[in-house]
């Protein structure tokens, strides 16, 4: 009884450890980045799979073991075990990957096997320093610009449709419809490479319909590329940095008022 109260106590504390949780998390980035490689062979990528399948039942264990020890409510009130929670969830249909026969890994709907247990990756921004802070900064920059990005949606959406039936029979590539359009114009709008839709446009026309495709993507540029995504990302920043100016705007204001005591202190004892 008091063995296996120890051993309880043993894997209670090594699973509540995250020093042990990074390492684990560690090793199976490490396997499935291995796994990409198919010039290690079939029987290295059997091994493979298999410390995925060990390191996704160990993030099972962990969970129940802190389910356990906290306790349901309390387990789930933290954040970042219910990310943990949903990500296992996610992550265990991979399991079935070791138990198909490998002849059998080609077909489509392993796909997503494959892919869920890609989502143990996301364990990682649990470790990063200070990401609590940058996720209520996150959060708080979304809800301050989400007008915003939401007018900025409204704007590529109104171009996106203008420019669909303005170009669609010149170039149904990038506007032969209005979400080809749309992917166009924010490329527009990001200025990376922007004057290659403008210059494709206008490579059979005549200089007076040249000149007024070309004003017209040079306008939509200065609107939406310079201007809007300038105005989106300086909300986002202010707002993400906004505890850091809280924090020195209370800074200057407590030196503001212990200067100002020493001054009234000293102008007492200079009239006495």
């Amino acid at each position: 009884m008091n063995d296996n109260s120890a051993n309880l106590n043993f894997f209670t504390r090594l699973f509540l450890n995250d020093k042990f949780i990074l390492v684990i998390i560690i090793i199976n980035s490490i396997a499935i980045f291995s796994e990409g490689f198919p010039e290690f062979g079939d029987e290295l990528i059997f091994w493979i799979n298999f410390i995925d399948s060990v390191v996704t039942i160990l993030f099972l264990i962990e969970a129940i073991i802190k389910i356990k020890y906290f306790g349901w409510k309390d387990y789930i009130q933290s954040n970042w075990n219910k990310l943990d929670f949903i990500l296992v969830i996610f992550s265990i249909p991979s399991i079935f990957l070791l138990i198909i026969h490998s002849e059998h890994h080609g077909l489509s709907f392993l796909l997503i096997f494959r892919i869920s247990r890609v989502f143990k990756f996301f364990r990682f921004f649990k470790f990063i320093p200070g990401i609590d802070a940058l996720v209520k900064g996150v959060q708080r920059a979304m809800k301050a610009s989400v007008f915003v990005l939401f007018g900025f949606f409204v704007f590529n959406f109104i171009i996106a449709v203008l420019s669909s039936y303005l170009f669609k029979e010149v170039s149904l590539e990038y506007f032969g419809n209005p979400l080809k359009s749309m992917y166009s114009i924010f490329k527009v709008f990001t200025i990376e490479g922007w004057y290659e839709i403008p210059d494709k446009l206008t490579m059979n026309a005549d200089n007076l319909s040249s000149f007024l495709i070309k004003g017209y993507f040079v306008i939509i540029l200065i609107i939406g590329g310079i201007m809007g995504l300038s105005l989106v990302n300086s909300i986002f920043v202010d707002s993400m940095v906004m505890d850091n100016t809280d924090e020195l705007e209370r800074k200057v204001d407590l030196l503001n008022q212990k200067v100002d005591f020493l001054v009234n202190t000293q102008n007492q004892k200079m009239k006495e």
